[in-house]
């Protein structure tokens, strides 16, 4: 079994405070998942200076808007060196495609992955939205047009990993979020797993962020869970 990147989730406006975050942690993740509340605060500068403490950035900006508008912004993106840049499938097939010939033209392309359903929605949620089929279907036919639009990988719940392998192989990224560890909190996720079964499951990445960020010992909480990860994928 292949063991999964864990990148932890810094969704905080505080630079001084997601830097001191970042530092306790670095020998135990794999990167940091940067998204909207850190990068409204502190803009792209902020981002490079903590990719400057040596760890890869998720850049979670879940981009959704015209093409045109979201070319540019990959593009701004991709100046950074980010190596994950988030977009939404549902923005369609004209926008996903604008965005990878966006990225693939920078000298330094993020993997650009696909968000799928947001981790926070369930079947209740998709109806309101006018959205009739299941969630595991909704999220196939996004991954479907992400992926047959020249994205490289998707963001989904640990739920949908297995199929979504199944359907895809080995290729795409899967980038998972709502990860809970045995016993904690779910907070705002309501299609969640442990690390251990989203890992086994077939996921690359594994986005957590309060389990790390909010515990009392974030440096510990995150080598807790490097060490249960470790031990399912010997």
């Amino acid at each position: 079994m292949r063991r999964a990147a864990v990148y932890c989730a810094i969704d905080r406006a505080d630079r001084a405070a997601a830097e001191m975050l970042a530092r306790s942690i670095k020998g135990h993740v794999g990167g940091l998942k940067l998204g909207l509340e850190f990068f409204t605060a502190n803009g792209p500068r902020e981002v490079e200076a903590l990719q400057a403490l040596g760890l890869p950035i998720f850049l979670d900006l879940k981009l959704h808007d015209i093409p045109n508008t979201v070319a540019g912004a990959v593009r701004a993106a991709s100046a950074l060196g980010v190596r994950y840049l988030t977009v939404h499938a549902a923005g369609g097939r004209a926008m996903l495609e604008a965005a990878a010939h966006a990225a693939a033209a920078s000298p330094t392309p993020p993997k650009l992955l696909a968000i799928t359903v947001l981790t926070s929605l369930d079947e209740s949620d998709l109806v309101v939205q006018g959205i009739v089929r299941p969630v595991a279907d909704q999220v196939m036919a996004m991954a479907e047009l992400a992926l047959g639009s020249g994205i490289d990988g998707l963001v989904c719940s640990p739920l949908e990993v297995e199929g979504l392998r199944r359907r895809f192989g080995p290729a795409p990224v899967l980038a998972v979020p709502g990860i809970r560890p045995a016993g904690g909190a779910l907070g705002d996720q309501k299609r969640t797993r442990t690390p251990s079964e989203a890992q086994a499951a077939g996921a690359d990445v594994l986005v957590i962020g309060r389990p790390i960020s909010d515990a009392a010992d974030p440096a510990g909480a995150a080598r807790a869970i490097a060490d249960e990860l470790d031990r399912a994928a010997a």
